[in-house]
């Protein structure tokens, strides 16, 4: 008896709720941080390295009773910018978004250069940004340098400013 083919897990559906899906596995874990999802008390399911025609191998976030602003989704695609969206309202998809980078971020991510001004000042951040090999490169407003995906650090809503004037 093949005990691979005869068990097999279900994932619960939610009522209501969001689907991340094509997230590269390697991105599993920031993507729920960056959201804040290590900290929820709803419902949350996910899953990593499962076979994707789009992407080779995936991950995937579910959170019952949670949907995400646009900042949240400019922050998944600075780390997924394949992700997928579906949204869950009684049970059905009602709404599919593809992420996409935005040509300018504001707030939501670190500049590289340690003297800059927005590390040292509360002045939020604002970035153009430029997709790369690799990922995505941002070229910060004040003073021209670029953070790359390497490198890239994103601001956790609760940590908008530096604190360490």
């Amino acid at each position: 008896m093949n005990m691979d083919n005869d068990k097999k897990f279900k994932v619960s559906a939610i009522k209501d709720g969001t689907v991340i899906d094509r997230i590269p596995p390697r991105s599993l874990f920031r993507v729920i941080e960056i959201l804040g999802l290590d900290h929820t008390d709803n419902q949350l399911t996910f899953g990593t390295n499962f076979e994707s025609r789009h992407i080779g191998k995936k991950a995937i976030v579910k959170i019952a009773d949670s949907f995400f602003e646009d900042e949240d989704i400019n922050r998944i695609a600075l780390i997924a910018p394949d992700a997928k969206l579906n949204i869950i309202r009684d049970y059905e998809v009602v709404e599919k978004r593809q992420v996409a980078i935005p040509e300018e971020i504001r707030g939501i991510a670190r500049c590289f250069n340690p003297k800059c001004i927005t590390n040292h000042q509360q002045i939020e951040t604002r970035f153009t940004t430029k997709k790369e090999k690799g990922g995505i490169a941002l070229i910060c407003h004040y003073c021209e340098k670029i953070t790359n995906t390497k490198n890239l650090q994103i601001i956790s809503k609760s940590h908008a400013y530096p604190t360490d004037f």
